[in-house]
């Protein structure tokens, strides 16, 4: 714990997967409020279908969707918090990248995992 997933629209662009969610995860983890870095878990998946408002058949419009999943007791100041973190840095990462053609909406949500979690890790 935590999870990210990221949702984007094939009109934004990402030049360095990798790199986006090194990035994330980093500020995740200084953020202090993880145990070990090998808990964060990031991923991004990508939208193949969309649309923003009612009438954008041009696609001017795209986004990044971050999702943050945490375990339940943290309060409402650091979940801000960790959403802020986020979207500063989703920002700085991306803004750059973009090619003009379609403006950029970037969300984060932060929610408490159900309290039916379990995991267990295979290997050494």
């Amino acid at each position: 714990m935590p999870h990210l997933t990221l949702q984007a629209t094939p009109n934004v662009t990402i030049l360095h997967e990798e790199s986006l969610l090194k990035s994330l995860n980093k500020v995740l983890w200084d953020s202090g409020h993880f145990g070990k870095p090998e808990e964060i878990k990031t991923r991004i998946i990508p939208l193949e279908t969309f649309l923003v408002g009612v009438e954008d058949d041009e696609q001017t419009n795209g986004f990044i969707y971050a999702s943050l999943k945490i375990m339940a007791g943290r309060d409402l100041a650091t979940r801000n918090q960790l959403a802020e973190l986020l979207v500063t840095t989703l920002e700085t990462e991306l803004s750059p990248k973009q090619s003009g053609r379609a403006d950029l909406q970037i969300c984060v949500e932060v929610e408490e995992i159900s309290a039916v979690y379990h995991k267990k890790i295979l290997g050494s």
